[in-house]
């Protein structure tokens, strides 16, 4: 899955007694804005007040320092005017409000998943996660800008990453701690003359490492269906074990060390499929057994899992 977040870029041209804020403060297009003027210098609360939005007179009165209003549609431009009747002169205070959209993308880079998996691999503690921004971006005359022409200030669990950042870098690489549950990406993508901008941000999850058995046949591993626990067997067998989002995901990487164990007792895998278990049926005997398997990382200690099941023959 993936996160997208819309947000506009307010320009707010007014004296510098007069304060501007918007709630919210990043408004999503369509969404509903409200205006709220203040000022350290003048009482407001006896100041007529004339508000107007693209050049049409909306209300005005004494007091009125607040403006309500629906952000516009994703590339288009609304500009609210108020005009403040101060003692000393009027004063104008012009805000535009051009919605500007941006989506994140992110993929763990490497994260083990088997042929034909339908879902998205997920990252695990301590494997590296890629997040690119895609943003939206018109300039005045409703053209699309480049999202190379931009810049990019990355943050990750709300601290500033100034070597990830900078010009044309749209995308930010990170390793996960295995101390947190999830992190944090945000970024602010700005034109260079600083008249335009958006950001987002998004919550990755880290997740762990888990094994699936399945069954693999003469027409090769079954996957619709994964083995039950306890699993009955008729003859010889091959148990295959797939370490869903283990890192790295070429499984049979030296760094993974697959240990198969039978009642506790280690299980010498000959061959180089670590992750196929044969299975044998002795003759004239029955009862169950159980398989398990630990798979370890020796780079990485928080990648290590297990799974057992029970043989019934």
């Amino acid at each position: 899955m993936f996160g997208a977040i819309s947000i506009l870029k307010i320009n707010a041209a007014s004296s510098s007694s007069i304060l501007v804020n918007m709630t919210p403060e990043n408004p999503a297009p369509y969404e509903d804005i409200n205006i709220v003027l203040s000022s350290y210098a003048d009482n407001l609360d006896s100041v007529l007040i004339t508000w107007s939005l693209d050049g049409k007179n909306a209300f005005s009165g004494i007091g009125k320092k607040s403006f309500s209003l629906k952000a516009p549609a994703a590339g288009s431009e609304t500009t609210v005017l108020a005009v403040l009747s101060l003692p000393a002169g009027n004063i104008e205070t012009k805000m535009t409000i051009r919605p500007s959209i941006m989506v994140l993308l992110w993929q763990a880079n490497d994260s083990y998943l088997p042929p034909f998996y339908k879902g998205k691999a997920l990252p695990t503690p301590d494997s590296g996660v890629k997040v690119v921004a895609m943003p939206e971006i018109r300039n005045s005359g409703k053209k699309l800008i480049s999202s190379a022409n931009m810049i990019y200030n990355w943050k990750k669990d709300y601290t500033n990453d100034q070597g990830a950042s900078g010009y044309g870098k749209n995308f930010f690489t990170y390793v996960n701690d295995y101390l947190d549950n999830s992190n944090n990406i945000s970024v602010m993508v700005s034109t260079t003359d600083g008249q335009n901008s958006a950001n987002a941000s998004i919550d990755i999850g880290t997740t762990q490492p888990k094994i699936l058995f399945y069954k693999n046949n003469n027409m090769g591993t079954v996957w619709e269906k994964t083995l039950t626990n306890p699993h009955k067997i008729q003859g010889d067998e091959i148990v295959v074990a797939i370490p869903y989002f283990i890192s790295p995901k070429e499984i049979q990487n030296p760094r993974l060390i697959w240990n198969w164990f039978i009642n506790d007792n280690l299980v010498n895998v000959s061959g180089f499929r670590k992750n196929f278990m044969p299975l044998k049926v002795q003759e004239g005997v029955s009862g169950t057994s159980k398989l398990r398997l630990d798979i370890e990382n020796k780079d990485k200690i928080f990648q290590n899992t297990s799974k057992e099941i029970n043989i019934e023959f």
